[in-house]
């Protein structure tokens, strides 16, 4: 089949919710992806930063094989090897008591969200309490992570949402403490903002709001679905901040590249929210999806995956540094280790840039506020660096003569 072929019948039988580029994806290897026409392209977007290690890591594939040659379902009736290897490393790692294995980030903060209000229920004795959320954040589509998201377009059709849900000002505490009322029962914010633009919270803010929640016995919850497992130089972000949330989503690299997430929380929530009875799932934490757990850990922590971001970051910085000195319409870059993203002034649409940069063989994402968003693996080293600052440069120099 032609690439075209496969896009044609894609469109056939798929359902249309996404806008997807011409490009039909074949394998990878390294930092590299390879179309069906045998085109490389340099991956800085990682699966939208998912694929920590690259493609093509033995160790992670024999890990997952010999899973699948021993068992790849039980449901939660029963503990596995694998689960309880997952769960044990997990909870090491991001420094917290207990976890709950999902497929999916979003299904992360849907558990959050019930553990918060069974919490508040049980402490009060009534239901009807209140979440704070923060304006530009997004924490996934089904309807509870869609209630959380601060971004007016992506709720406005699917109204109404989940009760009781306040939005206030990222890195504002005081817009913070204005919503906060006897009905409070969690703030919910990524430490690292990710779709709203790539906004980094300040240390002042991560401290105000662990003091307002202590103050108020509200639960603090850190959704680090996208800037967890490494990406910013820590294993977890608010680890560079040491504020400590009460529960914390995880996503994404969290299992190298299959399908699952968990929340975790500490000893003190877990024995006064949810029991046997109140949350499910029939495929999270099967034995294929723990196993790859237990391995992307292992491969974090041999390969020092979280050191060696923070060695490259400066690296990253310098390239993004060239681009803001070389292009007017290039007007800044923030962010934390590879997670980063280039502020692209208004005149020229970002999505322009993505497809552009697609043509030249690199693989990078769009992010809210016309931002050009970079998540690289976690494995890439200075001559990607290197390569992404050739081919980047060649595609924002099309931009100069238009």
């Amino acid at each position: 089949m032609t690439k075209q072929d496969y896009i044609n019948q894609a469109e056939e039988h798929l359902f249309h919710v996404y806008n997807r580029f011409p490009v039909v994806f074949d394998h990878g290897m390294g930092t590299y992806l390879y179309d069906t026409d045998g085109k490389e392209y340099l991956d800085f977007a990682s699966g939208i930063g998912v694929m920590a290690f690259g493609y093509g890591n033995a160790a992670y594939e024999q890990a997952l094989n010999a899973q699948i040659a021993k068992l790849l379902h039980t449901s939660n009736l029963y503990y596995h090897p694998a689960l309880v290897e997952a769960g044990t490393k997990l909870c090491r790692v991001a420094q917290m008591d207990k976890a709950f294995f999902t497929n999916s980030g979003a299904e992360a903060i849907e558990g959050a969200i019930k553990v918060a209000k069974k919490y508040a229920f049980l402490r009060d004795g009534f239901a009807g309490h209140e979440v704070i959320a923060m304006e530009h954040s997004f924490h996934g589509r089904t309807v509870g992570a869609l209630s959380v998201t601060g971004t007016d377009h992506y709720r406005e059709p699917f109204y109404p949402l989940m009760d009781g849900v306040k939005f206030a000002t990222f890195n504002d505490l005081d817009s913070v403490k204005r919503q906060v009322t006897d009905k409070t029962c969690a703030i919910i914010l990524e430490p690292l903002q990710g779709e709203g633009g790539i906004y980094p919270a300040t240390n002042e803010f991560m401290e105000g709001l662990r003091s307002l929640c202590d103050e108020k016995d509200i639960l603090l919850i850190f959704d680090e679905i996208q800037c967890g497992m490494g990406r910013t130089g820590a294993m977890y972000t608010w680890q560079h901040y040491g504020v400590r949330p009460d529960v914390m989503t995880t996503a994404k690299a969290l299992g190298g590249g299959v399908p699952v997430g968990a929340f975790l929380l500490t000893d003190r929530v877990a024995k006064a929210s949810l029991v046997p009875g109140d949350h499910g799932t029939t495929y999270g934490g099967n034995p294929l999806v723990c196993a790859a757990v237990a391995k992307s850990i292992d491969l974090m922590e041999e390969l020092q995956l979280p050191a060696h971001v923070t060695e490259l970051t400066g690296y990253f910085e310098e390239k993004l540094e060239h681009f803001t000195q070389k292009y007017d319409f290039v007007k800044g870059y923030r962010g934390m280790g590879f997670m980063q993203g280039l502020l692209i002034d208004e005149s020229i649409p970002v999505g322009s840039i993505v497809s552009k940069a697609l043509e030249e063989g690199l693989v990078v994402l769009s992010a809210g506020g016309n931002v050009l968003r970079m998540l690289p693996p976690l494995v890439m080293e200075k001559e990607g660096f290197d390569e992404m600052e050739a081919r980047l440069t060649r595609v924002l120099d099309a931009f100069t003569t238009e």
